[in-house]
Parts: C-alpha cells; structure tokens; sequence
C-alpha cells in the first residue's frame, strides 16, 4: 500500500478508535478526553483523563496513546516537512505561486520519491497553523498557490507585519479549548503548541514571541480568556473563549476543522457535536429573538405613524 494511503488510514482508525473510547468515558472523562488522531497541529489525543488538581487519573478505557513520533516525521523527512513549510510560508509573503519543481529544487532534493507525503504533511500543517490553503492551478505543470482560507472579522490584528495570517493558529487553540471542556489549562494548551514548534520560552521564526501573543495580545483583544484556575495552589491558569471568540467563529466551525484533520465528519464525535449543536441551537433562538424585537420596533413605529399623521402645511 502506497505511504499515502497507509497514513491516512492511520488517522481514520486513531479516529475511529478514539470514538468508540469517547463512548465508554464517563462525564468527567468526557471534558477532559480528546480525540487521538495524526494531527501535527491540535495533536488531540485519546489519553487518561485529568482532574481538576491536573493529576492524572488512570482510566483503563483510554488506551490509545499515540507517541510524538506518529504526529510528525522522524528524523530527515521530519527536517524537509518544516523546511517546506517555511517555503511556502516565503512564497506566500511574496504572493508568488509555486511549482513541484521548485519545491523539489530546493527543498525535496533527494527526498523526491517521498514528494507527495512531505507535500500532504505540509500543506496540512500550514492550513492547520496559518490558515493558508494550497491549491493546485495546473495538473499539467503543478502550480499551486497560496490562499489565506480563513476569516474571523475584518480586522487585520490576526496578520502579522508581513501578511502571515495568525488565525489558524487561534482555531487551534479554540479547539483545544473546546475538546477539553470548554476550558483548559495552560499546560495542556502549551502541549498542544509543542508539537507544531512552538514552545514557551522560544520566539518563534513567524509568530515572534508565542506567549506575549496568546496570554496578551489575543486576551486583549478579547479572543482569548486568560485566568487563574479556581483554587489552584500552587497557582495555575487556563484558557477559554474570549468573546470577541464567540463573536466571529463558533464550536461547530471549530468541530468542522477537527472533523477534516481526521478525515470524517463533526458527527463522529457526538458529545463535542451536542454541545455544538446547543450552541447553534442558542444562537439561532437570540438571532429570531432580535428579530421579532425590530419587527415589534417597527410595527409601534407605523402605529405611531397612524395615530399621529404628520400635518401638512396648506400653501
């Protein structure tokens, strides 16, 4: 079987198996439980469950537990998925297309037989983390370019100087957020971002200073909420929603995002599913709800009108 397919069946079969696991949790389990698949970016996991001191609680259920080195490439290959990432990452900033040949030239090299998987790890990677999707132009001379896919508001605080989107790594901590119970700690956020290359105390080549970003400027700018956990001593923080979160993105788009990481749909994870599907459900009863609200302004409005015609001048 091609490398291709045997990966991408890997990550059906770690989902799969993380919903049935996702089943057999209790209530507890289920806020702290997440789903195990070959994601680079969220690097969601199936593990033993958390409570709310963060010691770790055997749970005989939960026994997948994929290892760091399924996530990512391990030794050279791993080094030409990062130096490609940074590749496109260049001909994004440059609004330049790219070719295969290109990349091959100076990125692949020798590597060229394993093109197609480095290209798919890639690509994942950078639409996951930066929100940037790879399409293909021309089958014939493979070009692709570069396409920022997502959009959470018009404001421009998300880009970096250089035109870098810094969503996608925002959706990735919203959905660690939401898989962990609608909050989580600061540690389990910082596990997350290991994985992709970024860690606390490094500046990163594209994000800069990573924690400055997350636990100020995003707090500040109300996408993120940053807090002390209640009771904690020593003292500890989490992370949840800010409200400018809720404002322009939603759980189910979150869930969506997950849901094409592992290659199946929102409702193979059905507790997440629920508590996306009450959301919508929520939002749908507030929009009615402020509409039925003009309608009653406007209807008083024409009544008022009625009542008290506006008297013309006689000329």
């Amino acid at each position: 079987m091609p490398w291709g397919h045997k990966s991408k069946n890997r990550a059906r079969e770690k989902c799969r198996q993380a919903h049935e696991e996702i089943m057999a949790l209790d209530s507890q389990d289920l806020h702290e439980a997440a789903s195990a698949s070959s994601t680079e970016a969220t690097n969601i996991d199936v593990r033993s469950g958390e409570d709310a001191s963060g010691q770790e609680k055997k749970n005989p259920t939960a026994s997948v537990q994929p290892e760091s080195n399924e996530l990512f490439f391990t030794g050279p290959l791993e080094e030409k998925v990062a130096m490609l990432v940074h590749f496109l990452l260049y001909k994004y900033y440059n609004k330049e297309p790219v070719t295969k040949a290109e990349m091959i030239k100076n990125v692949i090299q020798t590597y060229k037989s394993s093109f197609p998987e480095i290209l798919k790890r890639a690509t994942e990677h950078i639409e996951l983390i930066f929100g940037i999707d790879v399409k293909e132009i021309d089958t014939q001379k493979h070009i692709y370019v570069l396409i920022n896919k997502l959009d959470m508001g018009s404001d421009s605080s998300l880009n970096d100087d250089i035109g870098i989107p810094k969503t996608g790594l925002l959706m990735t901590i919203l959905t660690v957020i939401f898989t962990k119970g609608n909050h989580a700690t600061e540690q389990q956020v910082w596990q997350t971002l290991n994985v992709t290359g970024l860690h606390e105390r490094e500046n990163h080549l594209i994000f800069g200073d990573t924690k400055k970003l997350i636990t100020i400027n995003w707090v500040q700018q109300k996408y993120l909420d940053y807090r002390q956990v209640p009771g904690s001593d020593p003292h500890r923080y989490e992370f949840l929603w800010g409200s400018r979160a809720y404002e322009e993105t939603s759980k189910m788009k979150v869930l969506e995002n997950l849901a094409k990481v592992c290659d199946t749909v929102p409702s193979a994870f059905p507790i997440w599913y629920e508590d996306a599907l009450k959301e919508e459900e929520e939002r749908a009863k507030v929009r009615a709800a402020s509409k039925a609200a003009a309608r009653a302004v406007a209807a008083r409005e024409r009544s008022k009108a009625m009542v008290h015609p506006v008297n013309k001048k006689k000329t």
